[in-house]
């Protein structure tokens, strides 16, 4: 047995360590891969057992031996706030590389405008950038992210000499650091602080609104010996850059922070006095904090397969993740803190925010969610977003906003408001909000947080649903209808849309199960009861589903707007075999479409290929993905950048491994043949369970379950014959058995449950498997 010390505590929301404890059966958590991490970073000597966090980071790092030229190349540092991309300053010559560029960019830095819409009176605007500019001539580079310290390291290496550097932008203080150790041929290098035109990025894609221009030039001054750059907005306000340098004998280390104020003026006191502070400290005791907190992050969840090139990808959007968001940092923008030439300068509602937060559930990183803090804080400009004779029951949100979820303009620039059903202009796109509460409720169902359910997403979903009420309309048949609203980029008003519908019934029908499990008898419900009762049939045709009653699918679309029921409401599930049957009709006719698929087309195809446990198909559009869409660094572009994409790939992934819809823990539910092993800890489910399970030679070996919040649990572990269901202590538990696989087990909070074959005592050990081969690292190594 191993000392105490060695085990694992899975307490409520705690990080879990590196051994598990399951049936009163110790496993030490180790990796037997053969993995060798990095030199001088973390390498084990021979036949000690290594961490399995730390074995599957280290080899997810990307690395560069070719020079990044763009942000869709590069290493990426963040925290949700401050972002930093890192590149190549471009040179007079093709290839010809003068510098090395560090982006600046924040999530809170924006205009202030809104009688320009959201989309230029209150973009986010650019900051600037810093140049790293060496003596010499660059020659070559060798660069690594290293994901377990969420930091940057390598050298670039010039005709004078060489540089090596480390780079992070602190998880708390939202500083960029970079300490810079030069050769005696590159002690003269320099830092170069390039300002941006603080005006709207869309400028660069799409005509200026009359009235519109860009703020003044930037101020650059020195202040005690702390240089700032000070953006002052035509609105009020302003952002602040700051910066400086710390020498030592050796190295030379460089401290930015951005601050923004609006409609004060009080960003460059905050900005100076965090660079000066974070300043007093060396490096690496700067790094010893910002380690820390992201050591603790990876240990939350673990996931091993032997696709190399997929598991890398799956633990480099967990960082990615964490780079771009925090609970209380705006909610992702469609390229996340970072800012590149974009027409989409802002957070867009009617896919892009749902997709960008869909993996915090299942990793276990609930402190990610931005989505619930926002829509609660905000919810009084939710009501500023409807027309005003709707105001006094009545929410939405329109196809883009700022971190406040305002419009601006209400939506007469840009055409993005709510709208009206029946009406344009603006566009009537109503379901946005309803399909945002969604990811609330995801966040309620793997927490049982009460809390949430009670004071976000019941009264907000409320009055979401109450303005589609407005509109509703028996027909002839007898049947309530909508007048006409827009499937999300489609084009085309259309009466009864899916899109709408979709939304309309799932919100009627949380609302009466939350309602029920808030002990509230509210007046509505009756009309709700109506809706789901009499509500007009998906429209449907030979194709399967159609757009809306007046369109039918007939064109290449990347959106599966007309196909939320399927995914991700899970409201059609194949329950039946004409069920199924429509959804593999739907599924097949939208993605035969060649010409307008775009990334997430693949993500969500995936997606519903593994909720129909077709986990070859799943594997095969997420393969089309990666080849055709993924970029070097994981990043992913249309004509500009956008984030959703690759996050939303790794929670296709999830959906391949385990599936929690409908009260029932699937285990592995959707995994192709070449997955023969498999390895998932502390995976967050529906119900507030963390699951552990292990699959060996093709088959399930064991499954753990530990309950967070009581919530009946009702699991199909996928173990053929009879199965032995023990406790904590490995003690027989009483079960029931509901066929097909499916046990339902009645656990208390904090109990847990193991699951293996009849008479079988596995290992069990959590620990990477083998990969099937080799396969190219991210980043851009030379091979």
């Amino acid at each position: 047995m191993p000392s105490p010390s060695r085990r694992t505590v899975l307490a409520t929301g705690s990080a879990l360590g590196g051994a598990l404890v399951t049936g009163g059966l110790p496993a030490q958590a180790t990796a037997t891969d053969g993995a060798t991490a990095p030199s001088g970073r973390g390498s084990t000597a021979p036949g000690t057992p290594a961490d399995p966090w730390r074995t599957v980071l280290d080899d997810a790092d990307l690395v560069w031996q070719r020079m990044p030229t763009t942000w869709y190349e590069g290493p990426f540092l963040g925290n949700g706030f401050l972002g930093s991309g890192i590149y190549a300053e471009p040179g007079a010559q093709p290839d010809s590389f003068p510098a090395v560029r560090f982006n600046v960019q924040h999530s809170e830095v924006q205009d202030h405008r809104p009688e320009f819409g959201s989309l230029f009176g209150l973009a986010r605007l650019p900051i600037g950038h810093f140049t790293l500019e060496p003596v010499g001539r660059i020659t070559s580079l060798d660069w690594r992210l290293v994901l377990h310290d969420a930091e940057l390291t390598g050298t670039v290496t010039t005709d004078q000499g060489t540089l090596a550097l480390r780079a992070l932008v602190h998880t708390d203080r939202s500083v960029l650091a970079v300490e810079v150790t030069p050769s005696e041929g590159e002690r003269g290098f320099r830092w170069v602080f390039h300002p941006a035109d603080a005006i709207s990025p869309r400028a660069a894609f799409k005509p200026l609104p009359d009235g519109y221009r860009g703020n003044p030039p930037a101020e650059v001054a020195d202040h005690d010996g702390v240089t700032a750059a000070v953006q002052p907005l035509l609105a009020g306000g302003q952002h602040v850059t700051a910066w400086r340098e710390r020498s030592s004998s050796r190295t030379r280390t460089l401290y930015v922070h951005v601050a923004h104020s609006y409609p004060q003026t009080t960003a460059l006191d905050r900005a100076l006095k965090t660079v000066r502070t974070a300043a007093r400290l060396p490096y690496e005791a700067l790094a010893v904090t910002h380690r820390a907190w992201w050591h603790a992050y990876y240990r939350k969840s673990f996931l091993s397969l032997p696709d190399a090139r997929l598991q890398r990808f799956y633990w480099i959007q967990l960082y990615k993740a964490a780079s771009a968001a925090r609970r209380d940092a705006p909610v992702m923008a469609t390229s996340g803190p970072w800012l590149e030439p974009t027409p989409w300068p802002n957070t867009w509602w009617n896919l892009n925010a749902q997709l960008e937060y869909w993996l915090i559930h299942g990793s276990n990183h609930l402190e990610l969610d931005a989505i619930t803090r926002a829509l609660s804080e905000f919810r009084d400009n939710l009501a500023k977003e409807v027309a005003p004779q709707y105001r006094a029951d009545s929410l939405g949100i329109p196809r883009t906003t700022d971190p406040h979820l305002v419009n601006g303009a209400a939506g007469t620039l840009t055409g993005y408001g709510v709208g009206i059903p029946g009406q344009d202009p603006p566009t009537p796109e109503v379901g946005n909000l309803t399909w945002a509460l969604h990811n609330v409720w995801l966040s309620y169902r793997h927490t049982m947080d009460e809390s949430i359910l009670r004071d976000v997403l019941f009264p907000l979903l409320r009055k979401a649903v109450s303005y589609y009420l407005h509109f509703l309309e028996p027909g002839p048949d007898g049947k309530l209808h909508l007048p006409a609203t827009f499937s999300p980029e489609y084009g085309g008003n259309s009466r009864d849309c899916n899109y709408d519908l979709m939304l309309l019934t799932w919100g009627c029908r949380t609302l009466l199960e939350s309602a029920e499990l808030l002990g509230i008898d509210d007046e509505p419900a009756p009309r709700w009861r109506e809706v789901l009762a009499r509500r007009a049939p998906y429209p449907t045709d030979e194709n399967g589903f159609m757009i809306g009653a007046d369109i039918p699918f007939a064109k290449s679309h990347r959106h599966y707007s007309h196909l939320l029921a399927i995914y991700p409401l899970y409201e059609l599930t194949g329950r039946t075999p004409e069920e199924r049957a429509l959804i593999e009709k739907s599924l097949a006719h939208w993605v035969g479409f060649e010409g307008a698929l775009q990334g997430y087309t693949f993500t969500g195809a995936a997606s519903m290929s593994a909720l129909l446990g077709k986990g070859e198909d799943a594997l095969k559009y997420l393969g089309e993905l990666m080849a055709r869409f993924i970029q070097p660094n994981t990043m992913y572009k249309e004509s500009g950048p956008v984030i959703e994409t690759p996050l939303s790939a790794a929670q296709s992934l999830h959906d391949m491994v385990c599936q929690s819809w409908g009260g029932i823990v699937r285990v592995f539910p959707a995994l192709p043949a070449a997955w023969a092993d498999l390895t998932v800890h502390g995976f967050r489910t529906q119900g507030a369970f963390l699951l552990s399970a292990v699959r060996q030679g093709g088959r399930t070996r064991w499954v753990r379950l530990v309950s967070e919040a009581g919530a009946p649990c009702v699991v199909r572990h996928g173990i053929a014959g009879p199965v032995d269901v023990r406790d904590g202590r490995g003690r027989p538990l009483r079960y029931a058995d509901a066929g097909d696989g499916t046990v339902q087990v009645a656990l208390k909070e904090g109990e847990s449950v193991l699951i293996t074959a009849k008479g079988d005592r596995p290992d069990l050990t959590v620990a990477p498997v083998r990969p099937n081969g080799e396969a190219p690292r991210w980043g851009l190594p030379l091979t």
